[in-house]
């Protein structure tokens, strides 16, 4: 279907890609994966033809059509949001524009006819009279309303954007599909759709995404950037990276028998199989289990960084009273009348569709915001660390990173060097990295000090917004991992769905009309039917 022939990729001294041979096959999903800086966006972009390599080519099989989703939210502006999903498909859009243009000629002569009769012969065999109710049903499932559909780009919100692009990418039901973060900036019900129209998507879809729930729900490989190499495994995320890990406890033990790892691997894929068997995805097209392969498992070379969240004390039971919390922007209501009290061994996960509520409530928690009405107290046996989702201000002074993060220790002065950069090595800033400028950090960076200065802190409540922005996959991973083994009180937001439902015990949703509080799970929360419906009532 798609091929890479010899692909080299080079910038000065640096080598992304050294002679990449693979091919992407009808009827599968490919995650691609691979640390930060390791060539997964400039994969994508040399596949879809925006970017040259330095040798080497990409072949797609003749007559095979490509989608790319489109990066660069305001490239349609001044087109009509139906018009901008049909552009989707480049060649069925440009016979429609042209039988348009020949059918306002003013002097419509006998050669316009024969060319518009021929015209419309290609046009039906590709389907276009429905092209737009198929365009207008996609834009309805992405809840992007009908009474929208003629409104142009530049009149929708950001997160409406992403959608209708989403749609474009999706029109016409391309050969091979490629996307670059697909989930970003779409809520729950919306990566829900999107999960399952993949999930029986019968033609090949290439995608980026540091969502793994959604790399779980909807891949059938695993496409990992590794030594300037990418090599297919078989299997979604979950199977590529526990049988990775089990491939390097494997290694590490020299004095274990050939016959007993083989039959440990085995037994491992066994029961990963028996669990995959389960999931919707096992009834639609995708039988990845058919094609687990022993062969395949190979330790991974990843660095994961060392995430360890530990307790000076343990609070008491009370950890935070709210009563009749309200808080508006420009007169608009973001949440009210929010009445709550926490305890301990709370894990809550705070919800809204507007993440402005969210930001603002723990923002409020922390004392950076003013609430317009009511009032909280923590327990008096807490300590909190916080995570906000902007952290840029704290990054704002030239300082190396071992000195920004003495500005919070309290250690004794012989030590603290020591100390300090023990924590910042265990985020992978280890040597001369511990002197890196903090005003010259990425976003990744800069989250991997933030928790640098939570473990430090060594706080019995966390509360985190969006912590896993600016992540790669093995930094979540083992921030997950860490918070799963936390012992003290948790409040999150976030929108990774593995992170919500493997974390929380209470969901707590913030609306204009008040707050929604239940001890449940994320995934038993957002299918229940009751909920829905108080959901819809709360924001209506």
């Amino acid at each position: 279907m798609l091929s890479v022939n010899n692909l080299s990729v080079q910038y000065g001294k640096r080598i992304l890609f050294d002679e990449v041979n693979i091919t992407f096959s009808a009827g599968s999903c490919y995650g691609i994966i691979g640390a930060n800086g390791s060539g997964k966006s400039t994969l994508l972009n040399i596949l879809s033809g925006n970017q040259d390599a330095n040798s080497g080519s990409v072949n797609l099989e003749q007559g095979k059509r490509l989608s790319v989703l489109e990066q660069n939210h305001n490239s349609h502006d001044e087109s009509q949001v139906l018009e901008t999903v049909l552009r989707g498909d480049k060649n069925l859009f440009s016979i429609k524009s042209e039988m348009e243009k020949i059918y306002l000629n003013d002097n419509f002569s006998d050669s316009d006819g024969e060319r518009v009769g021929e015209l419309q012969i290609i046009y039906e065999e590709m389907d276009g009279w429905n092209a737009e109710s198929n365009a207008a049903a996609l834009l309805s499932n992405l809840e992007i309303s009908e009474s929208l559909h003629s409104t142009k780009m530049r009149d929708l919100d950001g997160k409406q954007k992403v959608r209708v692009l989403l749609a474009q990418a999706l029109f016409g039901n391309p050969d091979v599909l490629i996307m670059d973060e697909p989930t970003n900036d779409l809520d729950y019900d919306t990566i829900n759709w999107l999960e399952n129209f993949l999930s029986n998507y019968d033609n090949t879809v290439i995608v980026v995404s540091h969502d793994r729930h959604f790399l779980d729900s909807v891949c059938t490989h695993i496409s990992d950037i590794d030594f300037g190499k990418i090599n297919h495994f078989s299997g979604n995320y979950s199977f590529w990276y526990e049988s990775s890990q089990l491939a390097a406890r494997q290694k590490a033990q020299s004095n274990k028998k050939a016959e007993e790892k083989k039959k440990e691997l085995q037994e491992f894929i066994s029961r990963f199989s028996a669990n995959v068997a389960k999931s919707k995805q096992a009834t639609s097209r995708k039988k990845m289990i058919d094609k687990l392969n022993i062969e395949e498992i190979k330790p991974s070379s990843r660095r994961y960084p060392g995430i360890f969240f530990e307790q000076d004390r343990e609070a008491g039971n009370q950890i935070l009273n709210i009563e009749n919390l309200s808080f508006k922007i420009d007169e608009e209501v973001l949440f009210s009348d929010i009445n709550l009290n926490l305890t301990k061994l709370d894990k809550v996960i705070v919800y809204s569709k507007d993440s402005r509520a969210v930001s603002s409530f723990f923002k409020i928690l922390n004392k950076e915001l003013m609430p317009d009405s009511g009032s909280f107290d923590w327990g008096i046996t807490t300590t909190q660390a916080y995570l906000p989702i902007d952290n840029d201000y704290l990054f704002n002074i030239s300082l190396s990173l071992v000195d920004w993060l003495r500005q919070w220790t309290e250690v004794e002065e012989e030590r603290e060097e020591v100390y300090l950069r023990g924590f910042l090595g265990k985020m992978l800033f280890s040597g001369e990295e511990a002197l890196k400028g903090s005003n010259v950090l990425s976003g990744g960076e800069k989250v991997r000090c933030m928790l640098s200065k939570m473990m430090m802190s060594r706080s019995n409540v966390l509360i985190l917004d969006e912590p896993t922005n600016h992540l790669d996959l093995e930094s979540i991973t083992a921030f997950n991992n860490a918070l799963k083994k936390y012992k003290g009180t948790l409040l999150c937001s976030t929108q990774d769905h593995l992170f919500a439902q493997s974390l929380g015990n209470r969901i707590i949703e913030l609306t204009p009309k008040g707050i929604l509080d239940r001890h449940l799970t994320f995934d038993e929360y957002m299918t229940d039917p009751k909920i829905k419906d108080l959901r819809l009532k709360m924001y209506s």
